[in-house]
Parts: structure tokens; sequence; C-alpha cells
């Protein structure tokens, strides 16, 4: 095995743990967490109402920080759901001026969460409006498939934290000369 296939498999199972790791504290402690709130909700009213509120109030930020945490891990909408709601839900979560355009495959983990960090870099650091697109772009055999970012209206300054997500994957990033277009490419095997 080559150094850098070897280095890509390492990297994608870097990402798998991430998933299991996001995935554990959904299913454990946010679970736990939950139960808790729903039990002091119907504790006997003999405690002051305003004690258990303030426990309900402290259980609630809690499960809100847990979640935060699970999902600078991975977040569960991109394993749920893809590229496209989660995308957009970060936008709307970081009131970024982007729009949106995903018709990309669903990838491996890997890929997709490789992907969104990148964007979630450009999208903190974008200084105007972006428009992003995301496709697949199918290789002669399906190992040879690649997931196609392109961003209009970027500084070139933000393709480094691009190329950080995609090199690791085999991938590359190109700006394009006189344009503040940005455009990477992330092997889906």
């Amino acid at each position: 095995m080559s150094d850098a296939s070897d280095g890509r498999r390492r990297h994608r199972e870097r990402w798998r743990r991430r998933v299991c790791l996001e995935r554990q504290l959904h299913d454990g402690a946010a679970l736990r967490i939950s139960s808790m709130a729903l039990r002091l909700g119907a504790l006997d009213r003999a405690a002051p109402q305003r004690d258990i509120d303030a426990l309900q109030d402290e259980v609630a930020a809690a499960l809100e920080e847990l979640r935060a945490v699970a999902g600078q891990i991975y977040p569960s909408l991109l394993l749920e759901a893809g590229l496209g709601p989660a995308l957009r839900e970060l936008v709307t979560a970081r009131g970024a001026d982007a729009a949106v355009h995903v018709t990309a495959d669903r990838a491996e983990p890997a890929v997709e969460g490789a992907v969104y960090f990148a964007l979630a870099d450009v999208l903190e650091a974008a200084a105007g409006p972006l428009t992003i697109s995301v496709r697949t772009e199918r290789g002669p055999a399906p190992e040879e498939d690649v997931v196609v970012v392109v961003i209009e209206g970027a500084d070139p300054a933000l393709a480094p934290p691009v190329l950080d997500e995609a090199e690791p994957l085999g991938g590359t990033v190109t700006v394009e000369d006189g344009a503040e277009t940005i455009t990477a490419r992330f092997p889906c095997a």
C-alpha cells in the first residue's frame, strides 16, 4: 500500500471514529439528559416549583451544550440527511450570506465531513455573499467518483482551510485567476 493511500485510509478511519463518537453522545448522554428533564417535570409537586424549574433549566442548558459539542464532532443532520440539509442548516445557524446548491449523491462520512467542515471554515471567514455548489462528478469507475465543491465570491485566501480538508483524502483545490472562485475536488474512494 502506498504512503498516500495509507494516509487516506487513516484519515477515513478518523472520520469513522468521529461519527461513532457523535452517535455515542447522541444515543447515550443526550438521551439520559432528555429523560432526566422529563422526570423532573413529573416530580411530585412537594418540592418548590422554582427549584424544579431551575433544575429543568440547568438540564436543558446541559443538553444544548452536549448537542453543540456533538455537532462539532460530526453533525447528526449530516449523518442522517446528507450535505444539502446540513449545509443549509449551517448557513442559517451562522447567519451567513450564502446560497447553497447541493446535487451531490451521498458519500462516505469522511468525504461528507471534510466537505462540511471545509465549508464551515469558509462561511466563518467570508466577508461577503457566497454561492456554493456541491455536486458528484462520475469517474469511469465508481471508485473514481469525486465530490466537486465550487465556492463563488470567495476570497482566494480562504482556499487553505479547504485544502486542509481535501488534501488528506487525496483531493485538490484550485483558485481561478482573476476570479473569486475556489474549486475543490474530494475523491470518494
